[in-house]
């Protein structure tokens, strides 16, 4: 067996050493590269690569918990429980345990986010509906844990208060408009969302301000989602 060994891992390709695959004796790669009799069931490509059939792209976090013996994922990465199902077919124990203690390692917590919005209409009114308006989407919860979803798309600056980083704010809110965004920040976090609540639209018979369409302001409505962390 050569040390270096060319990998085939669902289309992607990888050069590895056979010391790495080998560092650890209680994984299914170990019982696949230790002898013939494990690399004779493998099939291989037209390059003469061993091929394995999983996934390509999360391979690469297998590799380096091998070289390193540690897990270290990019910022906001989204595929822990894919990650979690490789490291459990490749019976790399230790890797899942990094991965769950990672997980248990973040505190409980609870952030709300809402925001007030409307629907931007063509001159037809309601036949003509042009897209969902958001005005701005507020986050409220403990500093410290706001900072850790939201990273640098959260706005501090309406914030009057800088104390430490486990006080409370309602004052935040993100530099965008996107509430799917948002969503996806907090689930990647291991954030659940609790329960929701929504105000009807205005269909008020009061004056716009001046420079206020008429029909958005009729639509205008608030919503709040509670997501916790347990």
């Amino acid at each position: 067996m050569p040390e270096i060994v060319e990998l085939n891992v669902g289309g992607v390709h990888y050069t590895t050493t056979l010391n790495t695959l080998l560092q650890d004796k209680t994984t299914l790669l170990h019982e696949l590269f230790a002898g013939p009799e494990g690399r004779d069931t493998l099939a291989k490509d037209s390059k003469g690569r061993y091929f394995l059939d999983r996934d390509g792209v999360l391979f690469r976090y297998i590799l380096d918990y091998l070289r390193d013996k540690a897990l270290q994922l990019p910022e906001g990465f989204r595929e822990r429980q894919r990650l979690q199902r490789e490291a459990e077919h490749f019976k790399l124990t230790a890797m899942l345990d990094c991965i769950k203690g990672d997980r248990d390692a973040r505190p409980p917590g609870c952030i709300t986010i809402g925001y007030r919005g409307s629907f931007q209409f063509g001159k037809d009114g309601l036949a003509d509906v042009k897209f969902r308006k958001l005005s701005r989407i507020l986050v409220c919860g403990r500093v410290a844990q706001c900072r850790e979803v939201f990273g640098d798309t959260l706005n501090e600056s309406r914030d009057p208060d800088h104390g430490g980083p486990d006080r409370y704010t309602s004052r935040f809110f993100l530099k965008h408009c996107f509430i799917e965004q948002a969503f996806d920040n907090l689930h990647d976090h291991g954030y659940r969302m609790a329960g929701s609540c929504g105000s009807g639209t205005a269909g008020s018979a009061a004056e716009p301000k001046p420079g206020v369409d008429t029909e958005e302001n009729r639509w205008n409505h608030y919503n709040e989602f509670v997501f916790i962390r347990d």
